[in-house]
């Protein structure tokens, strides 16, 4: 995975280029009617109910449009929320606080639709040792904001980018010429490159789960749309030899089963890419 200080750079980009796309030359409606000088105050109030998320994002956001606005935190990141509850007050400029408005706003309205819908999906697998996973399947120029919520959901993160793990899915191991062949060339490019990264395997049957098991170095197998009885005599073949992990249209009604069938990991772009935003609001008190 990614460093703390390569995550932070994402979300210092997704700040600036968010600004630059909202605000252009300048807040006009507010330069029109409110005072520079003008101070308020407002609230984040919620119009939904759910896992509130992206209370630390929205502090980066307001920092960077104005560091001397002050944010008191009621509710932080990971709690459960309701109607009417206030998130947080945040006080300085008007203009300001109108200037980061929206980008707080969407920031946060998915994100906590995101970290909602993990919740479920963790709360479903609670008494297995089957955790979630997100996936690559994100809003281009916001992965790091999804990828947040999902932990802040209590999911885990797949990789981040295609720079920061191995993955040899169904196109690449057609284009290389078979499974034997992809994971050669692919720790021979390894080693030639001295890079560590880990290695994971898609596989589409079980012929090709013993295919793959012939070749060491592999961190995980993914088992991509297996039924459940294929995905049980997976399971058992691999052993310990790697980890498990099944993937491909899995929901709230077939997750469990999945689970139950023994597989370490479950992967879900319904996490990121099927969600309905949370409704909240900025409000002048």
């Amino acid at each position: 995975m990614i460093s703390e200080q390569q995550f932070q750079k994402e979300l210092d980009l997704i700040i600036s280029n968010a600004i630059r796309e909202d605000v252009g030359d300048g807040d006009h409606s507010s330069l029109a009617c409110i005072p520079i000088e003008a101070t308020g105050k407002a609230k984040l109030l919620v119009k939904d109910e759910g896992i509130i998320a992206g209370v630390e994002f929205a502090k980066q956001v307001f920092h960077y449009v104005d560091a001397d606005m002050k944010i008191d935190t009621l509710i932080e990141d990971g709690a459960t929320v309701r109607y009417g509850d206030i998130v947080f007050y945040v006080e300085g400029k008007s203009q300001s606080i109108l200037k980061a408005e929206r980008l707080v706003l969407n920031a946060m309205q998915r994100m906590s639709a995101i970290a909602t819908k993990t919740k479920k999906f963790v709360d479903l697998l609670k008494g297995t040792d089957t955790k979630i996973l997100d996936t690559r399947k994100t809003t281009p120029g916001i992965r790091a904001l999804e990828k947040w919520a999902v932990k802040i959901g209590g999911g885990e993160n797949h990789r981040f980018a295609l720079y920061d793990m191995i993955m040899l899915k169904d196109n690449h191991i057609d284009f290389a010429g078979g499974i034997t062949k992809a994971i050669a060339k692919t720790k021979k490019y390894l080693n030639d490159s001295r890079r560590e990264l880990k290695i994971i395997v898609e596989a589409r049957n079980l012929d090709e789960v013993k295919e793959i098991l012939k070749s060491e170095g592999v961190y995980r197998i993914l088992l991509d749309n297996f039924d459940y009885e294929d995905t049980r005599k997976a399971v058992e073949l691999i052993g310990d030899q790697c980890l498990t992990e099944s993937s491909g249209g899995i929901n709230e009604k077939t997750i469990r089963n999945y689970a139950e069938c023994g597989v370490d990991y479950i992967s879900s772009g319904a996490l990121t890419h099927s969600v309905h935003n949370m409704d909240l609001s900025l409000k002048a008190v």
